[in-house]
């Protein structure tokens, strides 16, 4: 005998029985779903006693449908009709015009337009994946910024918006020209690699994607610090890992701006990351003390309960009425313009004296030379000059990017 009390064949008895069972129920439970398929008047008589003979998986199955007719909804796209949009907006215009401190969430939906995949729309990354289709690589170095970050960075520069909180990490919010200081990216920027061996992290700002071998908990790019030959890290926040560089992050910004907050304007967010952080939504301050919410998005959000307003727009159509009712010229992005310069943080000179390095972001397209890293139109590049650019962390003018799966 086996502990227990029970021999093998016993227990082998017990299996079989308890087999049986699981596959019977199985077989009434695809019974009951083709019953349920089909309309009242159409189901015989001994059909009928079957569901009332299994009133449990009747219910268990109708619950199971209501929960996908729901998620079913919620990823649909819904768009306001015209002229409920402007309405909208006009509210959402005095809303900012009377905001006192205004904070901006920005997710992938603002970068769509610039042909950046989002992640949970029709044609989004984790949509195409649950469909089992495959997704292909975006080039996202010829990104330009679109209306809505040229908006975003207007209403900065005219003290409308104080600070932009993203989960993007694609560099466009610095390429609008948006100072760094103005900005949390909790998810990293994929041009921006740092020294975290120097005391305060050196950054290095490139114009190609550092990123490209790198992954969840591997974050060294493979280059090193000309300072002191430490290995660089990427600074990208995947899914599942907690962020703990100061910047790009800038998580103490973004909950300072958060907890000053009276509005918030989320632009483009699923908002089902965002709302994990607590921290960003004042939750410890009662309801009536907590900021204003306004959510612009096409498809159904987690805060949408909590919202003052919700449109259902296309971030550059909202943008553009915004804009056009606070009587705002919207800026035109040029790459042309040698004007995306950065501030680095954490620079120091062989004295130790803090100096003021600016790292450019961005090349201007009379002057790529696609092909030939390191080279630039009409002019060849000498190896003190290629070092130069190095210790500025602009590395080799190599403009390729790939799409990165970074946040849900």
């Amino acid at each position: 005998m086996a502990a227990g009390g029970m021999s093998r064949s016993e227990r082998k008895a017990a299996e079989r029985v308890r087999r049986l069972r699981e596959e019977q129920q199985r077989e009434r439970l695809r019974q009951v779903s083709l019953i349920l398929r089909k309309a009242a008047a159409e189901r015989s008589a001994e059909e009928g006693r079957l569901l009332a003979e299994s009133e449990d998986l009747v219910t268990e199955l109708q619950g199971r449908s209501r929960r996908r007719e729901g998620l079913k909804r919620r990823q649909e796209e819904v768009c306001d009709d015209p002229e409920e949009l402007r309405r909208k907006v006009r509210e959402l215009a005095s809303a900012v015009r009377n905001a006192k401190h205004l904070v901006v969430y920005t997710g992938a939906g603002i970068s769509t337009a610039a042909s950046i995949p989002d992640y949970r729309g029709p044609n989004g990354v984790w949509t195409l994946l649950q469909k089992g289709r495959s997704i292909s690589a975006a080039d996202l170095s010829e990104a330009e910024p679109t209306l809505t970050h040229m908006s975003i960075a207007c209403l900065h520069e005219q003290k409308l918006v104080q600070h932009v909180v993203s989960q993007n990490c694609d560099g466009l919010h610095l390429r609008s020209g948006l100072p760094r200081t103005a900005m949390s990216e909790l998810h990293g920027n994929m041009y921006i690699e740092v020294c975290t061996a120097c005391t305060p992290n050196r950054e290095y700002v490139r114009v190609f994607d550092v990123t490209e071998r790198t992954a969840l908990h591997r974050h060294q790019t493979g280059r090193t610090c000309h300072k002191c030959g430490a290995q660089l890290r990427d600074t990208i926040v995947h899914f599942g890992e907690r962020g703990t560089l100061g910047q790009p992050l800038n998580w103490e910004a973004a909950t300072q701006a958060a907890n000053r907050a009276d509005t918030i304007l989320c632009l483009g967010s699923s908002l089902k990351v965002l709302k994990k952080y607590p921290h960003l939504w004042c939750m410890t301050k009662p309801p009536s003390r907590r900021p204003k919410l306004y959510i612009v998005n096409l498809q159904w959000t987690p805060k949408d309960d909590w919202a003052a307003l919700k449109l259902h727009g296309k971030c550059d159509d909202v943008m553009r009425l915004l804009m056009d009712d606070l009587g705002l010229e919207i800026p035109r992005y040029s790459r042309d313009q040698p004007q995306h310069w950065l501030r680095c943080p954490g620079w120091r000179d062989s004295c130790g004296e803090r100096e003021s390095v600016r790292a450019r972001l961005d090349v201007p397209l009379h002057l790529r030379q696609p092909g030939r890293e390191g080279a630039l139109k009409g002019c060849a590049l000498s190896n003190s000059a290629h070092q130069n650019l190095g210790a500025l962390g602009l590395g080799s003018w190599n403009t390729l990017g790939k799409l990165k799966q970074i946040v849900p």
